[in-house]
């Protein structure tokens, strides 16, 4: 049996663990994800010392780095490690826990993320009336909702009936098999054309949304939006986008209450 191709990895690992400072720190960041700093306050070292200890950590795998704005954080990857590497640590860690100084480490640690969560909460309090302000402006007021489209199933066929420009079935492509787009209005299907034209599984159709053109049960959810409130008979409207849905088929009304807005 060969197995020089793995000698590399578990020379490389038990160098890398064969030193107190690396594997307090290694046992430090599987608990938590750290800064240098933090993880200095830790181990109670000054920062080119815990530098260059993850350095060692870092090139044999077994600890990870992400950029966060202007700092770094790092965390172990014991548990991404192969099963080799993940028994050997499993033994070390088996003998640091038990160690006093990692109780104290831990104590350390604690306080270093309790310290972490005051300055978030400190930071929340003091902008807790600009909030809104302030996340539009760094993020845009919809990320949000971007993101609820994933909740739906990737199999299904959805249907954006009263598409309009296509905004909502362009949100919804990526997320599902097929979305199939209805407007009545040949100027409203013309400028959906042009938004969808890198899109590939909106099919778009001109038609009436109380005769829509759509076989019988082939759709596993319908969305009208701002749609209803202009047509004549609602109810009509229901009954055909009844017709279309499969057994158990969901259908999403998003429309306007009654208001007093004249104008």
């Amino acid at each position: 049996m060969n197995c020089m191709p793995h000698a590399p990895d578990i020379v490389d690992w038990m160098q890398a663990l064969g030193d107190t400072t690396r594997l307090r720190a290694l046992y430090a960041l599987e608990k938590a994800e750290l800064t240098v700093a933090e993880l200095r306050a830790v181990l109670q070292l000054p920062q080119s010392t815990v530098s260059r200890h993850l350095k060692v950590l870092g090139d044999s795998g077994w600890v990870a780095s992400r950029r966060e704005g202007t700092r770094s954080l790092y965390r172990a990857t014991s548990d991404d490690l192969p099963e080799a590497g993940s028994r050997m640590w499993a033994l070390v860690r088996e003998q640091i826990g038990s160690d006093r100084a990692a109780e104290r480490d831990d104590q350390r640690l604690q306080r270093v993320l309790d310290e972490r969560r005051t300055k978030s909460q400190a930071f929340f309090a003091s902008v807790a009336g600009q909030w809104d302000k302030h996340r539009d402006e760094l993020f845009g007021d919809r990320f949000d909702a971007l993101a609820l489209p994933a909740l739906l199933d990737s199999t299904w066929t959805v249907g954006d009936l009263g598409c309009g420009t296509a905004q909502m079935a362009e949100l919804l492509a990526p997320f599902v098999k097929q979305v199939i787009a209805i407007d009545s209005s040949a100027a409203m299907i013309k400028a959906a054309r042009s938004r969808l034209k890198a899109v590939k599984n909106v099919d778009l159709r001109r038609g009436e949304l109380e005769r829509l053109p759509i076989d019988d049960r082939s759709l596993d959810a319908a969305i009208i939006t701002l749609v209803l409130h202009h047509l004549p008979d609602p109810p009509e409207v229901l009954s055909d986008v009844a017709r279309t849905l499969r057994p158990g088929g969901k259908l999403l009304i998003i429309d306007m209450l009654p208001h007093d807005r004249r104008e």
